[in-house]
């Protein structure tokens, strides 16, 4: 069964070009600020551009530049909302762009108001994304008035890590982390340290186009890769919450820290995604209780 799980994930995509692309894709979210023309990534890729962007499309769904726009209007519209004291300006230049106008146009195209009405909340009720999924929308009832527990404030070590990446939160995720496991059983690795990287802020992204990475810790390199990659999770200053709960109820949670803790903190949000440290992961347990360690990414200044 895991076998076949695995090779639905692999096929029809050849694994060399997964590969390259999911080395793109790390780069993108590095740093949404870096230099991200469709030449510097085929370069990276090593493809032709024009090749390069038939093989992204093909790999990811959706074309090199909305893909990029969009990852940089989702953190441009997670500062806005959370981050007050930032000018509009310092976080176009976090989002790769060199002009306020560019910029403005850009947010507008993709939330349907400027930078500064969004800031003060007009238009959030309309751009909510709909909550499809039964089991989320009653995890956001279920955890309402639920306190928030203290964080600590830490640095992390960068972790190394073997992943596979998903699209679409849902309990499909459930067979990305089969499929890693598997890999990593048959290679002889542990799978007792497992991370998910999220991407997206389900608040403004509909939960289908959620970018998810499920992530096992490993020391050393993966030798042959495909649909099975490595990323090096970024070290740094987080704020780590500890949460538990059913499926359901860890976005609506995670969207609690962002709108509650995080306006009235000293902190900022820095550009490296949030990720979570399962110590029990609600996707492979049968009761899909879950218990982790929520990891997001400040700073200072």
């Amino acid at each position: 069964m895991l076998k076949c799980i695995l090779l639905r994930l692999i096929y029809p995509m050849n694994s060399q070009h997964v590969s390259r692309i999911n080395d793109v894709l790390y780069y993108i979210h590095q740093d949404i600020a870096n230099d991200l023309s469709a030449k510097k990534l085929a370069d990276l890729a090593a493809y032709s551009e024009q090749h390069f962007h038939r093989v992204f499309k093909r790999v990811v769904g959706e074309a090199v530049h909305q893909y990029i726009r969009r990852t940089r209007m989702e953190y441009a519209a997670n500062q806005l909302m959370f981050d007050a004291r930032t000018p509009v300006i310092d976080i176009a230049n976090k989002c790769g762009f060199s002009s306020l106008s560019s910029f403005a146009k850009a947010f507008k195209a993709e939330f349907q108001v400027a930078p500064g009405q969004w800031r003060h909340g007009e238009g959030i009720s309309s751009t909510r994304a709909t909550i499809h999924d039964s089991d989320v929308a009653e995890g956001y009832r279920r955890v309402a008035n639920l306190i928030l527990p203290r964080p600590k404030i830490i640095e992390t070590q960068p972790r190394l890590t073997a992943y596979i990446r998903h699209q679409g939160y849902n309990r499909s995720i459930r067979d990305s982390w089969n499929a890693l496991i598997h890999w990593a059983q048959e290679e002889g690795r542990s799978v007792s340290q497992q991370f998910g990287l999220h991407h997206s802020n389900p608040a403004w992204v509909a939960l289908e186009q959620c970018r998810y990475v499920a992530c096992l810790e490993i020391h050393k390199p993966v030798k042959l890769r495909g649909v099975v990659n490595q990323l090096t999770i970024p070290g740094g200053l987080h704020a780590v919450f500890r949460l538990q709960g059913r499926y359901g109820e860890l976005l609506p949670q995670v969207s609690q820290i962002f709108e509650k803790w995080l306006p009235q903190s000293r902190y900022k949000l820095r550009l490296t995604p949030a990720y979570v440290h399962y110590h029990k992961n609600h996707f492979l347990c049968d009761d899909e209780q879950f218990e982790i360690d929520f990891y997001l990414p400040i700073s200072i200044f």
